[in-house]
């Protein structure tokens, strides 16, 4: 009798399996559009708490919409990112004009906008896209049901901070399809992976941190391949839009002017070259955390070499061995959680170096960090509370280059500390140990080298290579 109709017909459906991020998205959009209306009145003001960025974004997504590429890059915009950050607003601004209701920037005259009814709960929902990715690598993971609600909780609170509170759900919208993406690399599904990334660079370039440690794990034969496939949607997306107006599309994606007024100037401004109206390009501090980034690889390179070469225990005579990328057999859960902190540390390092800062930026590290910790109580608590921490703690408006963001760094740093997973078997295959993940579609093991995967209760596995 063949194993994988037992498989399919034992495995819970999608809302009991993915329930935990449904009703973390389900409270952030109750809670937070509940606080955007009715916060303010607790200190005396009567205007809507909006988040200042998404309404440029969606008039560029406006513009999109009636075909007018040419001003995807002008005033009121403020786009500097790639235009699949607009594309993912379409939707909600097609419902906004159907329903006869005016987009524009909020104002006194405008402080209740009806636009938001629709606007906050639609950009929470897609930026949720995150916490399901994250709760999909926590259970391949063998990660259990209660460290999961927790790890929801945690990453959807601080997910407030990139939607409810600032409007950039592109940034999440990247984030979510990168974990795809690493969860793509980890089956084995190279060009799935592939154009999972570089769907994620179109929506949000910062994203390009992660891919110096990804294509540490794809195998040199493969790596062409990956790379075209992920430069394609932005590339094509970018080409189209300077096509219709270069100057301003090459200018705001190059200099990525940001304002030290408004927002947190750090130590790095000294160095940032300045353009008009005070703002400053953040364009090549970027680029120099994309070359550290590089060397993030180099080290996560080096650290898996090094622990495929230290001994393991024996393994049994009909135990198969896991390739040391992503191969036929998959990887070892310790090898997904290290990729994914070291992706983490990758991430961080745009808030090391930019030259202003806002609160929404020090997130992504976060995000993928609360994956890896959740396989351990003790460093889940520790990562989840640091990240719930940092999340609020940046909210506070201190402008001096040092004084805020010099403690943000440090709580960053201890975050990522906390996350870090132990040493032991890091980076090693495991060989010939049996274990207990969630097991692929197909009925096999889906990380992994073990000899056999132990089933859940009611689901019945297939060996590894078994015929």
């Amino acid at each position: 009798m063949n194993s994988i109709p037992a498989v399919a017909a034992g495995r819970p459906p999608w809302p009991f399996r993915r329930l935990f991020p449904l009703l973390a998205t389900v409270v952030l959009i109750i809670v937070g559009m509940a606080g955007t209306i009715w916060g303010p009145r607790f200190y005396g003001k009567s205007a809507w708490a909006l988040p200042d960025d998404l309404w440029g974004t969606m008039i560029a997504a406006q513009r999109l919409a009636h075909l007018n590429l040419g001003g995807l890059y002008t005033p009121p915009t403020q786009l500097v990112s790639l235009p699949g950050a607009a594309i993912i607003l379409i939707p909600v601004v097609v419902l906004i004009d159907a329903a006869g209701l005016r987009l524009g920037l909020p104002d006194a005259h405008a402080a209740h906008p009806g636009t938001w009814l629709l606007a906050g709960p639609y950009e929470v929902a897609i930026s949720a896209v995150v916490l399901f990715a994250a709760d999909a690598i926590a259970e391949r993971l063998g990660v259990t049901r209660p460290r999961r609600f927790l790890l929801a909780a945690a990453s959807a609170t601080a997910l407030w901070s990139v939607t409810i509170r600032w409007g950039h759900p592109e940034d999440a919208v990247a984030t979510g399809l990168l974990l795809y993406a690493i969860l793509a690399l980890s089956e084995a599904r190279t060009s799935r992976a592939a154009w999972l990334a570089g769907a994620a660079v179109a929506v949000q370039p910062l994203v390009l941190l992660a891919f110096p440690v990804l294509v540490t794990v794809v195998g040199p034969r493969r790596l062409p391949g990956f790379l075209t496939r992920a430069a394609a949607p932005g590339v094509l997306l970018l080409a189209v839009a300077a096509a219709a107006n270069w100057t301003a599309t090459i200018h705001a994606v190059t200099s990525q002017p940001n304002s030290p007024r408004i927002d947190h100037p750090t130590p790095w401004i000294y160095l940032a070259p300045h353009l008009a109206d005070g703002q400053v390009a953040a364009g090549p501090a970027r680029i120099l955390a994309l070359l550290a980034a590089c060397g993030c690889g180099l080290l996560a390179w080096h650290s898996w070499r090094v622990g495929e070469m230290a001994p393991s225990a024996p393994s049994a005579p009909s135990a198969p061995r896991a390739t040391g990328v992503a191969g036929a057999t998959g990887w070892s859960p310790e090898r997904l959680q290290e990729l994914l902190w070291w992706t983490a540390v990758a991430l961080a390092l745009r808030s090391v170096f930019e030259p202003v800062m806002v609160a929404y930026y020090l997130w992504p590290p976060l995000a993928l960090a609360l994956i890896p910790a959740s396989r351990d109580w003790t460093r889940l608590l520790g990562t989840g509370t640091a990240a719930v921490v940092l999340t609020f703690f940046s909210q506070i408006h201190w402008h001096n280059p040092w004084s805020w963001w010099t403690p943000m760094i440090a709580v960053l740093v201890l975050t990522l500390l906390l996350a870090r997973p132990s040493r032991v078997g890091l980076g090693r295959v495991s060989r010939g140990q049996p274990s207990r993940e969630q097991p692929s579609r197909g009925g096999g093991p889906r990380f992994g080298a073990s000899a056999q995967v132990l089933p859940e209760p009611g689901e019945q596995f297939i060996a590894d290579r078994a015929p």
